[in-house]
């Protein structure tokens, strides 16, 4: 059984800073997991610009906000594996893997931080009338086939909840040659970042409804259209309000949630409002010397508060283990 002192879940914004601070403050044995094939996590297929205006004093595009960690982690000769998933964990600090190339993997921690980021909200929890066709995607699949795979998911586009990520990708798509027909949103206010409502939207036409919905679903096969509604006040759809939009894709942009199936094996409590663990000011959970921070706690607007939080969490992690030898 491998073993070490600090083993970091997740590669991403949130685990590259834990590892960064933790070995400024002295751990030397240090692992981080990662499941996909590079370190990065999201910011590798966010290609537009916003991101290390707090954290490095200039604007920086996701790939380029991770490499500048990605050299820190490899600078400080920092462990990691990469195409490594997380399948198992148990309360003291037993981690299991499967690793390409060597399949499953046990790792005992002294001390664990969880950074596992968070996911989307899928269609299942939406119940959109309808059947299953083609076309339908979330946001952040979508800007994976542009971005990584090079792949356009469609040319006629209904994009439904106005979040960040939804907005980020009416521009992107339109930029593309798409024709993004409109931004549907159930809430009376955008709940994206005002810099994208106007970068995004505004500045290339693109309508933006509030107080709208997908009520249906047309199609069989492919998606043909869709059909929003106006919503009233408790965000129920106005009878006579319907009108059908023609568009080969629909985007989902509906709200993220924390990725926490592995928190809850842990058994610590969980907070029903964010869906993350129940963290102190030291971003410590209830079980001792299990530590999570960024998204998997509370989804974050920014990056560069991710990676804040992170760099706490990495520290009181590192005085854990500090202490405990002393």
């Amino acid at each position: 059984m491998l073993q070490y002192d600090l083993v970091i879940i997740g590669g991403g914004p949130a685990g590259l800073a834990a590892a960064d601070s933790a070995r400024e403050m002295g751990v030397q044995s240090i692992l981080i997991l990662e499941r996909e094939n590079k370190l990065g996590g999201i910011l590798n297929q966010c290609i537009h610009t916003g991101f290390g205006l707090h954290t490095f004093r200039e604007e920086l595009t996701g790939p380029e906000y991770a490499a500048r960690y990605i050299d820190k982690i490899r600078q400080k000769e920092i462990e990691y594996k990469v195409s490594a998933m997380v399948i198992d964990i148990t309360r003291d600090k037993q981690v299991t893997i499967m690793e390409k190339g060597t399949g499953l993997v046990t790792i005992q921690a002294k001390v664990i931080v969880l950074a596992m980021g968070c996911r989307e909200r899928p269609r299942g929890a939406l119940n959109i009338p309808g059947y299953r066709p083609a076309g339908i995607y979330s946001a952040g699949t979508a800007q994976y086939f542009v971005n990584i795979d090079g792949i356009m998911p469609g040319k006629e586009i209904v994009i439904l909840g106005s979040g960040d990520i939804g907005l980020i990708m009416a521009r992107r798509l339109t930029l593309e040659g798409a024709k993004v027909k409109c931004v549907a949103e159930i809430m009376p206010k955008s709940g994206g970042l005002q810099r994208n409502i106007v970068q995004c939207l505004e500045d290339f036409g693109i309508p933006l409804k509030l107080s709208h919905t997908v009520t249906y679903i047309h199609g069989k096969e492919r998606i043909e259209g869709v059909t929003l509604s106006k919503v009233d006040a408790n965000l129920e759809p106005v009878p006579g309000t319907e009108e059908f939009v023609p568009c080969d894709t629909l985007l989902l942009s509906v709200g993220l949630i924390p990725e926490n199936e592995l928190t809850r094996k842990l058994e610590v409590p969980m907070d029903e409002k964010t869906k993350g663990p129940v963290v102190t000011p030291e971003m410590e959970t209830a079980l001792p010397g299990v530590f999570a921070c960024g998204n998997v706690v509370h989804v974050h607007d920014l990056v560069d508060h991710v990676s804040q939080e992170a760099k706490k969490a990495g520290e009181n992690a590192a005085r854990y283990i500090l202490e405990e030898k002393t």
